[in-house]
């Protein structure tokens, strides 16, 4: 049974979302502040944790910040701020999905699933022999896992998606637009500057020196690029 972490200090729906996924077969533990949330994060384990953005006590901003650095587990943000730049930021501070309130409860247990699927595809791959290979970066589309230096690194469904695009077409320049589409239906907010985010995250997993990145190139005023050489 999937343990999920529910960090929301509004009682009502908190309760909400605790008795929904309760019924749809996860154990789930709530939070409604974010000191506590951290006890809970040390002391039940979690699986994934799902964070409310405005909090009393500490902000949710930080919080994620906090648990990404102790943790891989996946992180779905949930506020009632459905601006662009308030999405961008709990994606920059390592959150893997987003959701704006008000949402259904269906909604929330599907991303929960889909985040939880990931995961575990992630850690089965992980515990399997490592391809051997020269190239720097490879990627393997049958089980959509990216290999740098022949080491496993862990990426969200869209960073997959855009990393796939680059590296199969090499050197061919793609504009934010086309790689907007390449996502879209992934992200439900997704926005021509959360690409740039996505793409600074994949620098960050790939290039020894994101500021100086050797292999995902960006041609100013178009786009970005992939080269190995």
């Amino acid at each position: 049974m999937s343990k999920v972490l529910i960090i929301e200090d509004d009682l009502s729906i908190g309760e909400m979302m605790s008795i929904y996924l309760y019924e749809e077969g996860y154990q789930v533990m709530r939070a409604e502040n974010g000191r506590q949330g951290e006890t809970l994060f040390r002391d039940f384990n979690p699986d994934v944790i799902v964070l409310d953005i405005m909090l009393p006590d500490v902000d949710g901003i930080q919080l994620c910040t906090y648990f990404r650095t102790a943790s891989t587990i996946p992180i779905l943000m949930v506020s009632a701020k459905s601006e662009v730049s308030d999405r961008i930021k709990g994606l920059q501070t390592g959150a893997d999905d987003y959701l704006c309130k008000p949402f259904s409860m269906r909604e929330l247990a599907a991303r929960v699933q889909a985040l939880l699927r990931r995961s575990t595809a992630f850690a089965h791959v992980a515990a399997a022999a490592e391809p051997s290979t020269n190239q720097v970066v490879y990627l393997d589309l049958e089980k959509r896992c990216l290999f740098v230096h022949n080491k496993l690194i862990e990426t969200t469904f869209s960073e997959f998606e855009i990393m796939k695009l680059l590296w199969q077409n090499q050197g061919r320049v793609y504009s934010r637009e086309e790689l907007l589409n390449r996502v879209r239906g992934f992200d439900s907010y997704v926005t021509e500057r959360a690409i740039d985010v996505h793409i600074a995250n994949l620098r960050k997993k790939l290039e020894t020196d994101p500021k100086e990145p050797k292999y995902i190139k960006t041609v100013w005023g178009v786009g970005y690029k992939f080269l190995l050489n």
